[in-house]
């Protein structure tokens, strides 16, 4: 049973430099400070960073899986806060997780939360779900 209070269970999705090139590949996105330490580290990054339509796109699975289909969400936003720091040869967490914040008929509201390495990475993560 749904109701307010409920946490979802948490996801975690991990990320490494593989991933990103993948993305990069996918996305068109090819800006380096997603794929080279010598140039995120000359622009005043502490390394590689994932993009962020990414950390956006993993999150927005994690709500969509819950939701039981992308047809189920009906809004999803937040805002980007922190760098997913992404070093060389490491696999990194992105865990996502959310909570049940209104109930409105078919209409669920979510909160969610979004961290790396212990880090919030999204702020004012929202969701509405029709159930």
């Amino acid at each position: 049973m749904i109701e307010v209070g409920t946490i979802l269970p948490t996801k975690v999705f991990y990320l490494d430099r593989g991933l990103l090139k993948a993305y990069a590949d996918a996305s068109g996105d090819q800006n380096p400070i997603h794929q080279s330490e010598e140039f995120a580290l000359s622009v005043g990054l502490p390394n590689v960073i994932a993009h962020g339509m990414l950390t956006m796109a993993l999150v927005g699975k994690f709500i969509t899986d819950w939701a039981g289909g992308s047809a189920n969400v009906k809004e999803f936003s937040a805002r980007f806060i922190k760098p997913v720091i992404v070093p060389a040869g490491e696999k990194i967490d992105l865990t996502v997780t959310a909570t049940v914040v209104e109930i409105d008929g078919a209409k669920i509201k979510l909160d969610c939360a979004a961290t790396s390495a212990g880090v919030k990475v999204l702020g004012m993560a929202k969701a509405v779900i029709i159930q």
